[in-house]
Protein backbone atom coordinates (compact mmCIF):
# COMPACT_ATOMS: atom_id res chain seq x y z
CA UNK A 1 0.00 0.00 0.00
CA UNK A 2 2.69 2.52 0.71
CA UNK A 3 4.45 2.10 -2.52
CA UNK A 4 0.57 2.65 -4.56
CA UNK A 5 0.55 6.21 -2.47
CA UNK A 6 3.65 6.90 -3.34
CA UNK A 7 3.57 6.10 -7.04
CA UNK A 8 0.72 8.10 -6.71
CA UNK A 9 2.48 11.12 -5.01
CA UNK A 10 5.00 10.95 -7.87
CA UNK A 11 2.73 10.46 -10.49
CA UNK A 12 0.74 14.14 -9.46
CA UNK A 13 3.82 15.77 -8.87
CA UNK A 14 4.95 15.07 -12.08
CA UNK A 15 1.24 16.32 -13.78
CA UNK A 16 1.83 19.29 -11.44
CA UNK A 17 5.90 19.63 -12.64
CA UNK A 18 4.25 19.48 -16.90
CA UNK A 19 1.51 21.59 -15.96
CA UNK A 20 3.81 24.16 -14.32
CA UNK A 21 6.03 23.85 -17.50
CA UNK A 22 3.12 24.03 -19.72
CA UNK A 23 2.26 27.68 -17.82
CA UNK A 24 5.62 28.84 -17.71
CA UNK A 25 5.64 28.10 -21.81
CA UNK A 26 2.13 29.80 -22.29
CA UNK A 27 3.48 32.55 -20.19
CA UNK A 28 6.53 33.41 -22.04
CA UNK A 29 4.58 33.47 -25.11
CA UNK A 30 2.12 35.98 -23.63
CA UNK A 31 5.09 38.18 -22.41
CA UNK A 32 6.56 38.20 -26.18
CA UNK A 33 2.87 38.74 -27.28
CA UNK A 34 2.35 41.77 -25.36
CA UNK A 35 5.83 42.91 -25.53
CA UNK A 36 5.14 42.97 -29.39
CA UNK A 37 1.91 44.68 -28.74
CA UNK A 38 3.40 47.58 -26.70
CA UNK A 39 5.95 47.90 -29.72
CA UNK A 40 3.29 48.08 -32.50
CA UNK A 41 0.90 50.75 -30.12
CA UNK A 42 4.47 52.72 -29.90
CA UNK A 43 5.19 52.74 -33.65
CA UNK A 44 1.31 53.80 -34.09
CA UNK A 45 1.77 57.04 -32.23
CA UNK A 46 4.98 57.57 -33.10
CA UNK A 47 3.54 57.57 -36.64
CA UNK A 48 0.70 59.62 -35.57
CA UNK A 49 2.12 62.82 -35.18
CA UNK A 50 2.31 64.52 -38.14
CA UNK A 51 5.30 66.76 -39.33
CA UNK A 52 5.33 70.44 -38.80
CA UNK A 53 5.36 70.74 -43.24
CA UNK A 54 2.49 68.52 -43.08
CA UNK A 55 0.62 70.54 -40.70
CA UNK A 56 1.66 73.91 -42.71
CA UNK A 57 0.63 72.68 -45.69
CA UNK A 58 -2.87 71.31 -44.60
CA UNK A 59 -3.21 74.94 -42.80
CA UNK A 60 -2.92 76.51 -46.33
CA UNK A 61 -5.33 74.24 -47.87
CA UNK A 62 -7.46 75.29 -45.29
CA UNK A 63 -6.79 79.08 -46.08
CA UNK A 64 -7.31 77.92 -49.59
CA UNK A 65 -10.72 76.53 -49.32
CA UNK A 66 -11.81 79.34 -46.65
CA UNK A 67 -10.89 81.23 -49.25
CA UNK A 68 -12.69 79.89 -52.04
CA UNK A 69 -16.26 79.42 -49.68
CA UNK A 70 -16.24 83.38 -49.34
CA UNK A 71 -15.74 84.14 -52.84
CA UNK A 72 -18.47 81.93 -53.94
CA UNK A 73 -20.14 83.53 -51.37
CA UNK A 74 -19.50 86.79 -52.30
CA UNK A 75 -20.63 85.88 -56.08
CA UNK A 76 -23.71 84.02 -54.87
CA UNK A 77 -24.91 87.58 -52.67
CA UNK A 78 -23.95 89.51 -55.91
CA UNK A 79 -26.28 87.88 -57.94
CA UNK A 80 -29.18 88.01 -55.20
CA UNK A 81 -28.36 92.29 -55.61
CA UNK A 82 -31.10 93.76 -57.43
CA UNK A 83 -30.21 94.33 -61.23
CA UNK A 84 -29.74 98.48 -61.42
CA UNK A 85 -31.64 99.94 -64.61
CA UNK A 86 -28.49 100.96 -66.44
CA UNK A 87 -27.66 97.50 -66.67
CA UNK A 88 -30.91 95.81 -67.45
CA UNK A 89 -31.09 97.17 -70.82
CA UNK A 90 -28.05 95.78 -71.64
CA UNK A 91 -28.39 92.30 -69.81
CA UNK A 92 -31.38 92.54 -71.82
CA UNK A 93 -30.49 92.99 -75.16
CA UNK A 94 -27.81 89.59 -74.24
CA UNK A 95 -30.66 88.25 -73.48
CA UNK A 96 -31.99 88.54 -76.60
CA UNK A 97 -29.11 88.12 -78.90
CA UNK A 98 -28.81 84.55 -76.92
CA UNK A 99 -32.62 83.93 -77.69
CA UNK A 100 -31.95 84.96 -81.16
CA UNK A 101 -28.88 82.61 -81.41
CA UNK A 102 -30.62 79.53 -80.42
CA UNK A 103 -33.68 80.43 -83.04
CA UNK A 104 -30.98 80.54 -85.42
Amino acid sequence: MTQSVSFRITRTAEDVAQAINALSQRLVKLEQRLESLELQVKQQQSSAEMPAEDLARLDDVDRLLLDCQSLLQSTVDADALPVDSGTEGFLGSADEDSEDFKAA
